[in-house]
């Protein structure tokens, strides 16, 4: 491979020649060969735009010439809109904590791109970077990230499968099934009335997203090196956000307190702990899912799931809800991206929290997996399952606990028998009833009803 000398503070350094990025760089490639894997695209994206609202900013505050800052904003734009985009951007994401190689990746390249346009030389320190630090850049590009893929992919995708499940509880609503409880036999309810608690679910797991948006748009920039804002100017932060909003169609504002911003990541903590009570919802609708399509002659047979590949490589015929198990795997995952992004958050020694680049990983791998497994069990699970009414209706009839409903005529511990008994014998609560009580087989078949009991309340 053909190299290029490049220099840095600490001295010379070989570089591939065709590379666009210089010395600092591949200074992080040789240092960090850990895990193979790059910062996500969707981080990057961020960087680069932040680094064109930077530019336009300190042209604005006449720090920066029209043309340097023009041409760093152009370079962006391409950057941007190049399949070879990350080939750009090798640096590990186990690197140093504060993202400064990642930062330092991003000015090297924009700062070869740039001086090319303009014809002279445009520093990746002293013009890309000027203004910023590692420490506030970073934290902003996190926050600008989560911001764009919650809003634009997330809130969308769980937008997606609330509506299919509230849409597929209308068809189902003429459903009784057995309930459950400590997975025993329990009263009738609806089958609508089992997937609008899911939808309540994510209506919920909606809302509390939601309301971390204000916070995570607010910033770090400006705060530079500490959160004092040196070597930046007093209107930087302000210009900054104005810029960035007016790029991505999102309101960013600054911090109120830049300080914190850069020494904590508490609002990405906050955010990830709505991402993992989202995981939790789903990981309970897809378990049920997985137990209502059980069988489908040993399990509960309720339903049957679209079947979409074959199940076994030794049994044929099998076919397993293989989206409802990809669903809890993710579950598992952002559950487990939490426990780091919260062991990450607490990593804010003094001034500077010093495990950002992780932090960034998890959360928007959190976010990405979230927003892709919620369309893929709204399309290929809730909205394509069928009921098995003939299932749902011999375990209603043999299912005992629906004496329950004869508790106020009869008291609690002779229905108790009556229900031993039937499920004893093998036999029907109703007939059971009937010869256990005077009551006429006419009024029990209206106060064992499936349907009414599923609408609770007293018989």
């Amino acid at each position: 491979m053909k190299t290029r000398i490049e220099r840095d503070s600490m001295g010379e350094l070989e570089v591939p020649e065709t590379a666009l990025y210089g010395a600092q760089t591949q200074r992080a490639i040789d240092n960090f060969p850990v895990s193979g894997k790059t910062m996500p695209e969707t981080f990057i994206r961020a960087l680069l735009t932040a680094k064109s609202a930077a530019a336009q900013a300190n042209a604005k505050l006449e720090l920066l010439p029209l043309n340097v800052a023009n041409a760093i904003s152009e370079v962006v734009a391409e950057l941007l809109a190049s399949p070879d985009l990350m080939s750009h951007f090798p640096v590990d994401v186990y690197q140093t904590g504060s993202g400064t190689s990642s930062n330092m990746n991003a000015n090297e390249v924009l700062a070869t791109l740039a001086s090319a346009k303009v014809g002279e030389a445009v520093s990746a320190n002293d013009h890309i970077n000027y203004g910023q630090s590692s420490n506030d850049i970073i934290p902003t590009a996190i926050h600008i990230s989560a911001t764009v893929e919650v809003t634009e992919q997330l809130l969308p995708a769980l937008e997606y499968l609330h509506n299919a499940i509230v849409s597929k509880a209308k068809t189902v609503d003429h459903h009784i099934k057995t309930g459950r409880t400590h997975l025993m036999d329990a009263m009738p309810v609806r089958l609508s009335q089992s997937l609008l608690s899911w939808a309540t679910q994510i209506e919920q797991n909606i809302f509390f997203i939601k309301a971390t948006l204000p916070k995570l748009q607010t910033l770090a920039q400006g705060g530079t090196a500490v959160g004092t804002g040196i070597n930046a100017h007093p209107d930087f932060a302000v210009e900054f956000s104005k810029q960035l909003s007016a790029v991505t169609g999102i309101e960013f504002s600054p911090a109120d307190n830049l300080f914190t911003h850069i020494n904590t990541q508490d609002v990405v903590v906050a955010l990830s702990g709505q991402l993992k009570t989202t995981a939790v919802s789903i990981m309970k609708i897809a378990n049920d899912l997985r137990w209502m399509n059980s069988g489908p002659l040993a399990g509960l047979g309720e339903i049957a799931l679209e079947a979409l590949q074959p199940g076994s490589s030794i049994m044929p015929g099998k076919v397993n809800p293989v989206i409802p198990e990809a669903a809890t795997m993710v579950s598992a995952q952002v559950i487990g991206n939490d426990a780091a992004i919260t062991i990450g958050g607490q990593a804010g020694n003094f001034e500077l929290n010093v495990m950002l680049p992780m932090i960034a990983d998890n959360i928007l791998s959190s976010i990405k997996l979230l927003a892709n497994v919620s369309r893929l069990l709204a399309d290929k699970a809730i909205t394509t399952f069928t009921v098995n009414e003939d299932q749902l209706k011999l375990a209603l009839g043999r299912n005992p606990i629906l004496v329950t409903a004869l508790n106020p005529i009869i008291g609690y511990a002779k229905a108790a028998e009556i229900a031993k008994k039937a499920y004893k014998d093998g036999r029907a609560v109703l007939d059971v009833a009937e010869e256990e009580t005077e009551i006429p087989r006419e009024e029990l078949e209206k106060l064992l009803d499936p349907a009414k009991l599923a609408e609770g309340g007293l018989g």
